[in-house]
């Protein structure tokens, strides 16, 4: 009997972010109808693709909307994305895709997330193209496991008839490419792809890679990174966009706010960076392991609250135990539990190597101190997120790369 109420409970709650997401693009007209569309979805490297496709798309001449989990652009007008979403509510969207479409923006192309895709905001928005660039759990409560989640993101792509773009080193590569499409581009660098990359390379200045004999280069840390501007060839290529444009479209890629962003060189370094999930925050020490080289890895992390993925927060520890010389845990975005049982969760992970310290500020000012010439300390969780979410429903306004910057003044 209580099974088939939360049935109806979430059938009910089902239709009404379905009629609201049909409400919103009546309202505005179903403003996606007179622009291409370009999705974006996968569990990691959504933000840096979007800005990318943005970044070479304009560099063609051509007009370009992009919405992501830091910011809204039109045209030559941006806004920060101050939502705490990285896929906003269905008015929210409609509302900026009509403002593109009266700035006559010929391209949009925004980030998709699962949770947006459970709750409809995916709806009614005629989508020309459904990129994907990879898969591992995350949201796995939500969704009630890895498979959920999955399928969530495919309705993505069985909504996209036209074009899928999929990265075919992704173990997850051959459910995506089981969608019926009109063209399906495959890209990669391991295996061969439409789109492919050959001799990709890393260091402190950037990645770079040769493409169809042209060598790229991109000013971003880490090779993670190729996959990202893959995406952006791809579409590219498909509007008609030479290599060489391509290739200064990349060339001008601005480092995204609290993406492996460096925000102290000396006299150690401090980066910081979103890093949520084990695979990312895993891929992040082992990248500025190999490209900076420090004596010492001081790390300062900690993992979102509200019932949120709790299975991941041992494997943090885990994970940030066997690559950091130095493991601060502390508090990220509690939301309404408690956050020393949080740390607690995290820190078991660690097997004792971690240290507790619940005040991120505090913990940030500790990891600094710890910190010496040709160390580096990286945190992770934040990025460039201007909230920290806490209970009763509060936000406390956060800068991450602010208060480095002033803590370390203390120091110095």
């Amino acid at each position: 009997m209580i099974k088939n109420l939360l049935r109806k409970i979430k059938l009910v709650v089902s239709l009404y972010h379905f009629l609201y997401a049909f409400c919103g693009a009546l309202f505005y007209g179903f403003p996606s109808r007179k622009m291409k569309v370009f999705a974006v979805t996968g569990t990691n490297g959504k933000t840096t693709t979007v800005d990318l496709i943005a970044k070479v798309f304009k560099g063609a001449g051509i007009k370009v909307a992009a919405f992501s989990s830091v910011k809204f652009e039109i045209g030559d007008k941006e806004e920060p994305n101050l939502h705490k979403m990285t896929m906003p509510g269905r008015a929210v969207i409609q509302r900026l895709l009509s403002k593109a479409a009266k700035e006559k923006c010929r391209v949009v192309v925004m980030e998709v997330t699962s949770e947006g895709i459970k709750q409809h905001r995916h709806r009614f928005i005629k989508f020309d193209a459904a990129c994907f660039t990879n898969l591992s759990p995350e949201h796995i409560e939500s969704h009630g496991g890895f498979e959920n989640y999955r399928k969530e993101k495919g309705k993505l792509f069985a909504k996209t008839k036209n074009m899928h773009i999929i990265n075919i080193d992704d173990k997850n590569a051959e459910y995506f490419l089981s969608f019926p499409a009109r063209k399906k581009i495959r890209y990669g660098i391991k295996k061969e792809g439409e789109i492919q990359a050959e001799r990709v390379e890393g260091g402190e200045k950037g990645v770079s890679f040769v493409f169809e004999g042209e060598e790229m280069h991109l000013p971003l840390t880490g090779k993670f990174n190729v996959y990202n501007a893959l995406v952006a060839i791809a579409l590219a290529k498909e509007e008609g966009v030479n290599n060489e444009t391509i290739k200064k479209g990349l060339q001008e890629a601005d480092v995204i706010p609290g993406r492996m962003q460096e925000v102290v060189s000396s006299p150690f370094r401090v980066i910081i960076d979103y890093a949520v999930t084990p695979t990312t925050l895993e891929g992040v020490y082992k990248e500025v392991r190999e490209i900076f080289s420090p004596k010492n890895l001081v790390c300062i992390l900690g993992s979102c609250g509200g019932g949120r993925d709790r299975w991941k927060r041992p494997v943090l520890g885990k994970i940030a135990a066997k690559h950091c010389d130095k493991v601060i845990i502390t508090n990220e975005d509690p939301y309404d539990e408690n956050p020393e049982k949080i740390i607690e969760e995290i820190f078991l992970g660690t097997e004792g190597k971690g240290e507790k310290v619940t005040d991120r500020r505090e913990a940030i000012k500790k990891g600094l101190g710890y910190a010496k010439k040709d160390d580096l300390v990286i945190v992770t969780g934040k990025g460039s997120e201007p909230w920290m979410c806490v209970a009763g429903g509060r936000k406390i306004p956060w800068n991450e790369e602010k208060f480095i910057e002033e803590e370390l003044s203390k120091i110095l």
